[in-house]
């Protein structure tokens, strides 16, 4: 690991497009780890303040407008990115155009849903915190197509001091209002908030001309065939990302799903950064990738490849390993359960972590196709797993169920890698290897909390 990091930093100094790779990865992991600092310590202070069922409220909040939202993703970021044409005046005014339409039939969209929702989910109060949660999504349409534009030059560095000036500022309204109010309103307004902050700001600190409403018929069409395929993908990506939430809001209590959601968003938070890196940073380097497949390139990409994978399955386990202190030392006693979470989804995660750099390769060469066939695969697989494992043995059937499909699912990666060459055997063996070896070792180490809690939701159950 010690010549990986050498060399990563040699790279790192240049002025190439894998040392503004690095940069960008660097930025962006920063960023998303003070993200995910600011969080926890917003999630412990709002612990105090307000009740489990409040986080597991939230929680329904969040993940169902986050379906709305990534049901009817056009990939317009991705297409800035991507595109021959990402910096032309016109591609971008339509590009933004069709952002801010959609972020309106978006927000239209949860209005009409939130009645029926409440009725699935037994929650009267989803009929007014849905359109009001939903005016972020109407506001985040209206986001400049700067924050893109930075994006495509791995230029994140004041793309990442918008995004965490927003998310402090939004973060102290939410704590005030709760400290205020002690209702779940506070965790709704707070992220309303949030939103029109992110939009100020990236209008104050991002270079750039100004968008404007224009519809370039060629730009359109482009966005549009582009995105015929990423509509259907980010459909089945919610399933991947968000399933869990989905269907576990039928299973369980509100209190149980707040529990749930900390864990949860414990054990998860490494592989959430090393998801916004690659989304953010390998497309454009498997965009160069392509047209100079030499030796020394081929050995920058497996070094980006192990040092990326070897650090977020490092962090992994260690979560695992440590879950029992660290939820001790963090909540209160009503959310001890969440260390169990933790084991659980961190080790169920493993087999995620080895295809993190793979899927974003078709999507540099523009294949939306095939990643929409490998997304709905892997979408499929884990929805199915986990049904069927919560239905034989509630939370913990789920995740385990997860893990398993997570390891089929990572053959379609494959299959996806290999179509477009950057498939790498040997990274695959060795982590593999490793994640086997110390998944087992976390879960013969929690072994005692594991069968406490198993026996403890069968009593429930029963």
């Amino acid at each position: 690991m010690t010549d990986i990091t050498n060399a990563l930093g040699r790279i790192m100094r240049g002025d190439g497009l894998f040392a503004r790779a690095l940069r960008g990865s660097a930025w962006t992991g920063s960023g998303h780890i003070a993200a995910q600092i600011i969080r926890l310590a917003s999630n412990l202070v709002l612990t105090r303040l307000l009740y489990p069922e409040a986080f597991g409220l939230m929680s329904l909040v969040t993940v169902l407008m986050i379906g709305v939202t990534m049901l009817s993703d056009v990939g317009i970021g991705v297409s800035v990115v991507q595109n021959k044409r990402g910096d032309e005046r016109d591609f971008l005014d339509t590009a933004w155009t069709i952002q801010v339409l959609r972020g309106a039939l978006l927000w239209l969209l949860l209005c009409a849903l939130a009645w029926p929702l409440a009725q699935v989910y037994s929650e009267p109060a989803l009929i007014y915190f849905l359109p009001v949660a939903g005016l972020s999504v109407l506001i985040a349409g209206f986001n400049p197509m700067r924050l893109e534009t930075a994006g495509r030059h791995l230029l994140l560095g004041r793309v990442t001091a918008l995004d965490l000036i927003s998310q402090v500022s939004g973060t102290l309204i939410t704590i005030l209002l709760a400290w205020l109010t002690g209702s779940v309103w506070a965790l709704v307004l707070g992220q309303v908030i949030g939103a029109i902050i992110k939009l100020t700001l990236a209008y104050l600190m991002i270079p750039g001309e100004p968008s404007r409403f224009h519809i370039e018929p060629t730009s359109a069409r482009e966005i549009v065939q582009f995105g015929k395929w990423i509509i259907p993908s980010t459909a089945f990506g919610f399933m991947l990302a968000q399933g869990d939430r989905v269907i576990l809001g039928i299973y369980l209590t509100l209190e149980m799903l707040g529990v749930y959601n900390i864990g949860q968003f414990l054990a998860a938070a490494p592989v959430v950064l090393a998801s916004a890196i690659t989304g953010r940073v390998l497309i454009p380097v498997y965009r160069e990738f392509a047209n100079r497949r030499d030796a020394g390139t081929a050995r920058k990409m497996r070094l980006l490849r192990f040092f990326l994978t070897g650090s977020v399955m490092a962090m992994v386990l260690v979560l695992a390993f440590v879950s029992t202190p660290l939820v001790r030392f963090l909540y209160d006693p009503r959310y001890a359960d969440a260390a169990v979470i933790i084991v659980l989804v961190a080790v169920s995660s493993l087999p995620r972590v080895l295809g993190l750099t793979y899927d974003q390769g078709a999507l540099a060469a523009g294949d939306s196709r095939r990643y929409f066939l490998v997304t709905a695969f892997r979408g499929i697989v884990q929805v199915s797993a986990f049904v069927i494992g919560a239905e034989l043995a509630g939370i913990v059937g789920a995740l385990v169920a997860q893990g398993a499909a997570s390891i089929i699912g990572h053959f379609s990666l494959i299959w996806l890698a290999r179509k477009h060459q950057v498939w790498d055997l040997q990274h695959d063996l060795i982590f593999g290897a490793l994640a086997a070896i110390f998944g087992a070792l976390a879960i013969y180490t929690n072994w005692d909390l594991l069968h406490s809690f198993v026996v403890s939701q069968a009593a429930i159950a029963h």
